[in-house]
């Protein structure tokens, strides 16, 4: 396709793609103010406790002094553009953290000085393993009592198996940064830390320096021969050698370089901005894309402006009530009211305005290209995980994954007139979202939202009331339940029975014998269908086998104690008896259902309930009453560990025990608690 000449073609070489990721207050937003602001892209600095960031624009974000959904924003540093993306940091709002990691080039990881590696550190960071996305870390509010930067240094290598190696250590008493790789002080002046002065070291900063560049070099050496070489032999390393071997590590994910400073207090944020130019990857030294075609080949999409094009959906986003769709652009270039297929769905929209994206702010384009993050006006149908491309070349990239939630709420709208309207508010916000459910209970007529946790369903009815004026009535939380089997039991059942349909009367005969036996927890569900048909010498067609298999799978949409979801369950077809050989496919259908139906009800159900991964931390002397408060709630407790007058406790627990467990926990510690939880499994409890 060839490139709009209404826009000179992007120098890929110059763009950095990044994300912004942590645990939930560890200072994200902070520090992505402070880059807006120093690259020119902002002309003030606004602060979470204001509620006047550029990057959390929602009311309910800057309500709750939390990110809640995923802001892309760009500035400009040294002669290239830097796009990133601020993720959320509460575990509610994982899928924005997911959707995020798959289409970018490389990201930041921002850490407590004092607690390192928190819960949902551990998750960000494997969610960017899985893409395998080049990192940084910044350990940030190194200015805050009891911060250590070795320390959280330590808490990567104990608790995520990496190594960290330091490139610019903090001195907290000074509010400067040695660089370990420069050699020299970097000291942050004026009235924002906007002056950044650079000094020679004085012999006890020197010291410093030299007892970290040994750790740094060290580090470097044991992947570099070269550079260990020169290590070992006590040679000088020069500084170009020591950012070239850090580049090459950092690409191949075996270093995450890290930096030190306090984002509130204006220090430390420079140098990470230099490092994401020099140690992360331009969009044309990742790895290249892998798709597939509608014939099931796999396709390799080249980072580049020319060619068909290739981009993948991944966020649904409201703006101004209307739909619009970010995506990244993989390969080729994208006009405004250019016409992009849908692939694997034989659909065909147009595009019909492009827009950059700063925060809540958006500004159209012309076109975007290859390397972008963008966003789409007009398309109708697309959404999350969606290839969009050349309608005459047809590729499909790897969809984006939503977990499934744990927590539902029966919701009814305060009128009976808006009643169409919730069920379009439904769809919207389940659009935006994939990790929420809306659905009716057959049995109880209710309507019911499901998502990943308390507050992920509040902020849902907040934008509700707000975006669409609607208000409702919301029932008791009701943890999602999956449910499995207790014994292995081998069951014979069927059909006997004539279907009378007008005149005409069909029979319906036919006998099944089936096994159903339970799993080892997250084995899953499996269907077996290879049974012995008799009588022998019977013409076994491919619809009678297809029959048998689609009336047991049936029976595995529900378990026997509620309907629940089936997990952890064999079921294996063993003997059919087609009577005579007269069963009819639908005979056999309803045979396979029933038999299994009833195996599963003399098996013993077993009911799963979401298991969380839980973290408290709470000062020494309120230790003893949260551990008792846990246990009597049914938790496991894995472990304790004190240290600078604060403990933190880390258990598993099943959800049901937890509704509410924030409001508890303030009033046992004075509001000093703190409590976070993931989920982890479905499991008797």
């Amino acid at each position: 396709m060839a490139k709009s000449k209404e826009q000179p073609a992007i120098d890929l070489t110059r763009v950095r793609n990044i994300g912004i990721a942590a645990h939930v207050d560890a200072g994200k937003t902070t520090l992505t103010e402070r880059v807006l602001f120093y690259t020119g892209a902002s002309h003030k600095i606004g602060e979470v406790h204001h509620g006047n960031t550029e990057t959390d624009w929602m009311p309910e974000e800057q309500e709750h002094g939390i990110t809640i959904t995923t802001a892309v924003t760009q500035c400009p540093w040294r002669d290239h553009l830097i796009q990133i993306v601020d993720t959320p940091g509460h575990v509610d709002f994982t899928i924005e953290v997911e959707r995020s990691m798959r289409v970018l080039d490389g990201a930041v990881i921002v850490m407590d000085g004092v607690r390192g590696v928190e819960p949902q550190t551990e998750t960000v960071w494997r969610q960017a393993n899985r893409f395998d996305v080049p990192r940084m870390v910044f350990i940030n509010k190194m200015d805050r009592p009891g911060a250590d930067f070795d320390r959280a240094l330590r808490s990567i290598k104990d608790r995520l198996g990496e190594t960290a190696l330091p490139v610019c250590v903090p001195l907290v008493d000074e509010q400067v940064v040695l660089h370990l790789i420069e050699e020299d002080v970097w000291e942050f002046s004026g009235e924002k830390g906007e002056i950044v002065t650079r000094r020679a070291p004085t012999p006890a900063e020197q010291e410093i320096i030299d007892e970290h560049r040994e750790t740094l070099l060290m580090g470097l050496g044991d992947h570099d021969e070269e550079l260990g070489d020169l290590v070992l032999m006590e040679e000088p390393v020069a500084k170009e050698m020591v950012w070239s071997v850090l580049r090459r590590l950092t690409l191949l994910g075996i270093i995450r370089p890290a930096f030190g400073g306090s984002a509130l207090r204006n220090w430390g944020v420079q140098p990470v901005l230099d490092a994401v130019l020099q140690l992360l990857p331009a969009p044309g030294e990742r790895p290249s894309a892998i798709g597939h075609n509608l014939a099931g080949e796999e396709v390799l999409v080249e980072m580049e402006q020319d060619g068909p094009l290739v981009a993948l959906a991944f966020k649904v986003q409201l703006f101004d009530g209307r739909r619009h769709v970010f995506a990244r652009i993989y390969r080729g270039v994208l006009d405004s009211g250019q016409q992009i297929a849908l692939a694997g769905q034989d659909k065909v929209e147009r595009v019909a305005r492009v827009f950059e994206v700063s925060g809540g702010k958006k500004n159209k384009i012309n076109q975007a290209v290859a390397g972008q993050i963008v966003l789409l006006a007009g398309l109708r149908h697309a959404t999350t995980g969606d290839t969009l491309c050349d309608p005459e070349n047809l590729v499909l990239l790897e969809r984006i994954d939503a977990r499934e939630p744990v927590l539902g709420l029966a919701i009814e709208p305060e009128s009976a007139k808006d009643e169409e309207k919730l069920v379009e508010a439904m769809r919207k916000v389940t659009e935006e979202d994939p990790s929420l459910r809306f659905e009716e209970d057959e049995e109880t007529g209710q309507r019911i939202i499901k998502g990943m946790g308390e507050l992920h369903l509040q902020i849902t009815f907040e934008r509700m009331k707000r975006e669409f004026s609607l208000g409702l009535r919301v029932g008791k939380p009701r943890v999602m339940h999956k449910e499995s089997i207790t014994n292995t039991v081998v069951h014979e059942g069927g059909v006997d029975r004539v279907l009378e349909l007008g005149n005409q009367q069909i029979p319906l005969r036919a006998r099944v014998q089936v096994q159903v036996e339970p799993l080892e927890r997250g084995a899953g569900e499996e269907v077996v269908s290879e049974p012995v048909w008799t009588p022998e010498g019977v013409e076994v067609t491919d619809a009678m086998r297809e029959a048998v298999r689609a009336g047991a799978t049936d029976a595995t949409s529900g378990g026997p104690l509620e309907g629940a979801p089936l997990q952890d369950v064999r079921v294996t077809v063993v003997a059919v008896d087609t009577v005579g050989g007269q069963a009819t496919a639908q005979a056999l259908r309803i045979a396979g259902a029933t038999a299994v139906r009833e195996a599963l009800a003399k098996a013993g159900g077993k009911l799963l309930q979401p298991v969380m991964k839980v973290e408290v931390v709470v000062p020494d002397e309120n230790t003893g009453t949260v551990l008792g408060d846990l246990q009597a709630r049914g938790a496991a407790i894995l472990g304790t560990d004190s240290e600078a007058g604060v403990t933190v406790i880390k258990a598993d627990c099943g959800l049901t025990s937890l509704i509410g467990y924030t409001t508890d926990l303030r009033s046992k510690t004075a509001g000093r608690g703190q409590f976070t939880m993931e989920f982890d499994r479905f499991d008797a409890v």
